[in-house]
């Protein structure tokens, strides 16, 4: 196949894909105010077939990639939206857009890329910052499917302990009470929160750095305005200077 058509099936293949993507949130939205049933019935059907493409594109890419490591690393919220046990899960496929939006660089062509797309990227790939989320992100969800195993919770309740537990607030509102339980809260407990700490750390290491870096280039570009009013005036001298110079000469 010509590469011109090749570029265009991929293209008309990444538009399939953010439609669906941006069709299953919504039947997950709808689902949610109880407009459609997404358990049973024709929406369930759909549903259930968006899964299965979202599945085939996920492996695809994945036996194609050069770099196994760095696939699972930046496609870690395509991963997650594989989840079938919660829809809620479905809302990770943004992840899948806004990867196709900045494979065509639509951010570019619409003029919102600029600094800040560098700030961003700095900050998520530099710092480490995209790894750190991504493992805390996975001990989060694991730990949320294990709870709700062991304490036969619901998952919403299941994710909502694991967050409270993880970020040391502890409410105290779901404990657990099996053993597989305490396993599940004692690994957390000793990993999650280890991780979230460095979530934080790096967070306020970056903006530290970025304030320092800022008044570092305040001070060098008051120095430059400084250094040239001095070679204005300078210039200023020096034509005075030669002026008088003019004159004497015209008087002697």
């Amino acid at each position: 196949m010509p590469p011109h058509k090749l570029n265009r099936v991929l293209l008309a293949y990444q538009v399939i894909i953010v439609n669906l993507a941006l069709l299953s949130i919504g039947m997950v939205l709808a689902s949610h105010q109880q407009l459609i049933s997404l358990n049973h019935g024709p929406w369930h059907k759909i549903y259930l077939a968006i899964w299965l493409i979202f599945l085939f594109d996920y492996v695809i890419r994945f036996v194609s990639a050069t770099s196994k490591k760095k696939f699972l690393i930046e496609n870690l919220f395509d991963l997650i939206a594989l989840i079938p046990s919660h829809p809620i899960f479905v809302f990770f496929r943004l992840g899948r857009v806004v990867s196709i939006i900045q494979f065509y660089h639509l951010f570019w062509r619409l003029g919102w890329s600029g600094g800040w797309s560098k700030k961003l990227h700095n900050f998520l790939y530099d710092t480490g910052f995209i790894y750190l989320f991504s493992i805390s992100l996975v001990i989060l969800i694991s730990a949320s499917l294990l709870f709700s195993l062991f304490e036969h919770r619901s998952l919403d309740q299941s994710l909502w302990w694991s967050v409270v537990t993880a970020t040391t607030v502890g409410y105290g509102d779901v404990t657990p009470k099996s053993e597989g339980g305490k396993v599940v809260a004692t690994v957390l407990m000793f990993g999650g929160i280890g991780f979230i700490g460095l979530l934080t750390s790096t967070i306020t290491d970056y903006f530290t750095k970025n304030d320092e870096k800022d008044e570092a280039v305040k001070a060098i570009e008051q120095l430059t305005k400084q250094v040239t009013r001095l070679s204005r005036q300078v210039d200023k001298l020096e034509t005075e200077l030669r002026k008088t110079k003019r004159n004497r000469t015209k008087q002697k």
